[in-house]
């Protein structure tokens, strides 16, 4: 029933739509003008000025006000819907169809086949006749990407001392006064998540096997197995199922006593919590540690803050203090570290040239002349020192590495022979001269 007073009448409203509205009214009371024809004479609506909006009234008497409260819509609202007979339609008036509407049906079918590369998407459509864009197409995949299905990875946890996973992350800041590029590798391991992180100036295998022995040596054991990402110092290649570990890496792990484990290729997640970790380093510690004056110092820096904060938090995942669990549980599970540390230095052979040196990294350096023609083992250690190795295994020649413009390295007494040689003069009777004279 309406709300405001009349003799007789109703205001009934469909309940799917306000604006479908029946108004059965008497004439309208006294002092308000009706809109349209009254008694025959035409009568000025509210725009024209005879009444002011809220104050008109519907062609059967009903204030438009009365009614938009009823509703609880706008009066402008009412009247739009009784000057059109109806409600509005849904779709807009003179709307274009668009060029994808007949192939939405084979976008979803594509979709349900798990493509959701809207380029590979774009190439099929194409191929039936699609002459639309490309960006009206992304539109209306990007709502339904809500329904593609999860790549969640079920989470797998280690008993203590089972696993410790490698990874490495990068960043630039100031070493030195220099803006420098800093490598750091994060071992994790997966019980505890007691983790060891190592600064280097690059990802190749020896610093590579650096850091696995500096964790091992920071842990005071070693874990049972190690997983690592397919990078070369570990990993060769995949073969038929089968992976090829580096043979340097292999003996890593044979000297340790670790079983070497790889990620599947482009399977990263497998290693998920050295990926979070090397986040973590990066959002908690490289955030508030921006100058450095070398490497040494990063490292220095990284033990303490390891010591001090990111040991001491409460892990979200078990729930409890990262060195508590480790002490408790996963240190006693560790084996035994060897007696003699794994050498991490760069090794390789080089063939002695007649003058007496060998090259390495694009500078020469002195070698014993009794070792010319003869093939050596060089040995370049983390900290640049050049060690030249003869067939006996005796240490023949030291050197520190130096860049090519510094010029050859030389020690004197490496020489000496040749030297000798060279300035040695024959010497001949006079004789010799009288006879090429006569």
């Amino acid at each position: 029933m309406c709300k405001y007073p009349c003799s007789s009448g109703t205001v009934s409203t469909d309940a799917k739509s306000p604006l479908s509205t029946e108004i059965r009214c008497p004439p309208t009371q006294a002092g308000y003008p009706l809109i349209g024809k009254q008694n025959d004479q035409e009568v000025p609506d509210a725009q024209a000025g005879g009444l002011p909006h809220d104050k008109a009234q519907g062609p059967q008497g009903a204030y438009l006000k009365d009614i938009a409260a009823e509703l609880d819509v706008h009066p402008r609202t009412v009247r739009r819907a009784l000057q059109r007979g109806g409600a509005p339609s849904r779709r807009r008036p003179g709307a274009r169809r668009s060029k994808l509407d007949p192939f939405k049906p084979q976008i979803d079918a594509l979709l349900a086949q798990g493509v959701w590369n809207a380029q590979v998407t774009v190439t099929e459509l194409r191929r039936s006749g699609y002459e639309g864009g490309y960006s009206i197409l992304c539109d209306y995949i990007r709502p339904k990407r809500s329904l593609q299905p999860s790549k969640a990875t079920v989470r797998f946890e280690t008993r203590p001392g089972h696993q410790l996973q490698h990874d490495w992350g990068e960043l630039m800041i100031e070493v030195d006064g220099q803006p420098t590029r800093v490598n750091i590798a994060v071992n994790v391991l997966g019980y505890s998540r007691q983790m060891h992180v190592y600064a280097a100036p690059a990802q190749d295998a020896e610093h590579t096997y650096e850091s696995l022995a500096r964790a091992f040596e920071a842990f005071g054991g070693v874990p049972a197995e190690v997983l690592v990402d397919n990078q070369r110092a570990a990993v060769l290649k995949h073969e038929n199922g089968r992976v090829v570990f580096n043979p340097r890496f292999l003996d890593l792990a044979g000297h340790y006593g670790f079983q070497p484990r790889a990620c599947r290729p482009y399977r990263a997640r497998t290693k998920g919590k050295t990926e979070r970790m090397v986040g973590y380093v990066k959002q908690h510690f490289f955030v508030g540690h921006r100058v450095f004056a070398s490497f040494a110092d990063i490292n220095r820096q990284l033990r303490q803050w390891l010591a001090e904060s990111a040991h001491q938090r409460r892990h979200r995942t078990h729930g409890e203090i990262v060195d508590e669990r480790f002490q408790r549980d996963e240190q006693p599970a560790l084996c035994d570290l060897p007696r003699h540390r794994f050498d991490t230095a760069y090794l390789d052979h080089r063939q002695v040239a007649w003058d007496g040196y060998v090259g390495v990294r694009g500078n020469r350096y002195s070698v014993p002349d009794a070792l010319c023609g003869q093939t050596v083992r060089i040995r370049v250690t983390l900290n640049n020192e050049l060690q030249v190795i003869d067939a006996q295994e005796r240490v023949v020649a030291e050197h520190l590495l130096a860049l090519p413009d510094a010029g050859w390295q030389r020690q004197a007494d490496h020489h000496r022979r040749l030297w000798r040689e060279a300035l040695q003069v024959e010497q001949h009777g006079l004789e010799i001269y009288e006879e090429v004279t006569s």
